[in-house]
């Protein structure tokens, strides 16, 4: 056991050395740290050429050169003084700060723990100047305009900390990806790195869509769409990858603020929870995206290493990001290799998200709700934004007679589907009416024609590609699904009713939680509890959500007031929708037509055009897949044609 010192310890200042070996433990961790500082110098500078070079993983050397500005021989010292910047000069530069540095740190936390020189020249110098940072001389040397920055021995002088370090590949494979990221936010600059001798990546100055291409791969790029949003003072553009993209872990995903890659748990949960009924277990989204927001509207001076920022308005972001994401999720694959010439005659198809996007968001910070265009619906109730969507246009073929599928089992469920009133009204196809109504040319319709039910399971359809397999309880599923939010969304607001409990459930509930029940009381009304001080630490639940009448009614109440004081994921509304749709999942499962029931081919061609008419229709709620194309190709791979 240790015991205390007896006497007291004077108050001491720190030597500077010691100083700045304790910043060096924040912003350099390891050779990706270096990396990422001295490119953001690089890029601050103005340059359009930078060129990394490597040894031992970047420990053993890491040289960065770039063709910037470059540091005048009158500053080439004091750019190694601790907090000694040119990018800021006041706090109100602070605030609304718009280069990748400016904490004034790096160069002099790197010196600290390793052998760092600089060499440098400007367009007004004749020659380069080096200065050597343990010496404090200044030399003249030879380079073009820019800067070179050379770091040998990283961690030569706190021994402790190289021990900490990974293998060499591990270390190289950190710096790539950071020079990868800074290639990502930045197209206009060309980037190479080299690795003892050898050029590991190089990217040449090119268009934003030819960068991520060559960054992130044509195979992401293939299986992910694009988006662009606008909102005030709010942008966000990127890729974002189709549900089925999804990976096993979050290795592909891109948040970059202002051009500084940032992991920020609010935008992450935001992206997340566009895709809440669309992936399929624990499955992440892989993504690119590019958000710029006015300066003073974020604050980048959160962690040493610039990774986290802050927003004024977390809400309005995370509400803008939500709904954009899932405004470019909700066109599917079908719609997409559409156009309105192929729709063919008596089917109209205007994909909702297509139209929504012409109108765009509104922004209005402070929680206001915004206008939207005349003759929209509301999809999403947010307290900050509001998505404006056109209901969907599409409209089956004027057809006689009535159809078999409003007969028998799974009648509720198919006039559901169809929107219909009575049963008996539906005006799905007769077998000789949707024949004659249906084009000639397969390839009219992005999901094509059906053709026969397989295993009474999938619907066998022939569009332009070649075959279709459609799993039809998964697509019905997503169509009921669909019709249920829309209907639940204009009724009182999306509210769940509420079953009255005969005997109050009481529990002795913390601060925070009495505190939530008082200041979010509407939320719990909307989730369908009835929450209320009984006493001083004590609250009473009066009623409970009417769809989960089994339910630990104070657990639940406990899991939903955790989550309501937890602003950052949404606020109350999001949670108010996210019960509801799960609720609301659950009945369209067991709504949707079921596995081994027998459809006529009228009735698979109207579950088709539904499918193309519906937003997000490529997977279930589960995030299962509801068709699978089957290339002309592989078929004739399949019996070995054309060899």
């Amino acid at each position: 056991m240790i015991e205390a010192p007896s006497g007291l310890r004077r108050i001491r200042e720190l030597p500077d050395a010691l100083v700045s070996q304790i910043a060096a433990g924040e912003v350099v961790e390891r050779p990706a740290s270096v990396v990422r500082e001295l490119l953001d110098n690089a890029l601050d500078a103005g340059a359009t050429q930078v060129t990394l070079r490597l040894a031992g993983g970047g420990v053993r050397s890491l040289v960065v050169e770039d063709n910037g500005h470059g540091i005048a021989r009158a500053d080439l010292a004091l750019a190694l003084t601790r907090h000694a910047t040119s990018k800021i000069t006041s706090l109100a530069d602070l605030e609304s700060v718009a280069t990748m540095g400016f904490r004034g740190e790096a160069l002099a936390a790197i010196a600290s723990v390793a052998e760092l020189s600089l060499v440098s020249r400007t367009d007004g110098d004749d020659h380069a100047w080096r200065l050597e940072a343990h010496t404090g001389a200044v030399t003249a040397a030879a380079r073009a305009r820019g800067t070179t920055v050379e770091v040998q021995e990283l961690f030569f002088a706190t021994p402790a900390r190289r021990k900490f370090l990974k293998s060499e590949p591990t270390e190289l494979a950190h710096c790539t990806d950071a020079v990868r990221r800074h290639a990502l936010a930045r197209p206009d600059v060309a980037f190479s790195l080299w690795h003892d001798g050898r050029l590991v990546a190089q990217w040449r100055a090119a268009s934003p869509p030819t960068r991520r291409a060559e960054v992130l791969g044509a195979e992401f790029v293939a299986a992910s769409v694009a988006l662009d949003m606008r909102a005030g003072p709010l942008a966000l553009e990127g890729r974002i990858g189709r549900p089925e993209a999804a990976r096993a872990r979050a290795d592909h995903q891109y948040l970059f603020v202002n051009g500084r890659f940032v992991r920020d748990r609010l935008l992450a949960h935001a992206v997340r929870s566009a895709y809440e009924d669309q992936l399929h277990g624990s499955r992440q989204p892989a993504y690119a995206l590019f958000l710029g927001i006015a300066p003073e509207l974020v604050d980048v001076n959160v962690h040493p290493t610039k990774i986290e920022v802050r927003f004024r308005d977390s809400r309005a972001v995370h509400q803008a990001v939500r709904h954009a994401v899932q405004q470019a999720l909700a066109p599917t694959r079908a719609a997409a290799q559409s156009s309105a010439a192929a729709a063919g005659p008596g089917l109209a198809h205007v994909s909702p998200a297509a139209a929504a996007a012409g109108a765009g968001l509104s922004w209005q910070p402070g929680l206001a709700l915004a206008d939207h265009p005349a003759g929209h619906r509301d999809v999403a109730a947010s307290p900050a934004l509001r998505v404006a969507e056109p209901a969907s246009a599409w409209r089956a073929a004027p057809t006689a007679g009535s159809s078999p599928v409003a007969r028998g089992a799974g009648l509720a469920a198919w006039a559901a589907l169809r929107g219909g009133g009575e049963p008996g009204a539906s005006t799905w196809a007769g077998d000789a009416a949707a024949e004659g109504a249906a084009p000639t040319d397969a390839a009219a319709w992005p999901l094509g024609r059906a053709l026969a039910q397989l295993g009474g399971t999938y619907v066998l359809a022939e569009n332009r590609q070649g075959l279709v397999v459609v799993d039809m309880h998964a697509a019905h599923e997503r169509i009921v699904y669909e019709r249920l939010k829309r209907a639940a969304a204009a009724r009182d607001g999306g509210a769940l009713p509420s079953q009255p409990l005969l005997i109050p459930v009481t529990f002795v509930a913390t601060a925070a939680e009495m505190a939530v029940a008082e200041s979010e009381a509407q939320a719990l009304a909307a989730l369908g509890l009835d929450v209320g001080r009984l006493s001083g630490n004590t609250l009473a639940v009066r009623s409970q959500p009417a769809a989960l009448p089994d339910a630990d009614v104070a657990e639940l109440t406990r899991s939903v007031l955790a989550e309501l004081g937890n602003a950052d994921a949404g606020g109350a509304s999001r949670l108010v929708q996210r019960a509801r749709d799960d609720i609301l999942a659950t009945m369209a499962c067991h709504g949707a037509v079921r596995a081994n029931r027998r459809l006529t081919l009228p009735e698979m061609d109207a579950l088709l055009r539904e499918m193309e008419a519906t937003e997000r229709a490529d997977t279930c709620n589960h995030g299962r897949p509801t068709w699978r194309q089957v290339s002309m190709r592989e078929l004739d791979g399949l019996f070995l044609r054309g060899r």
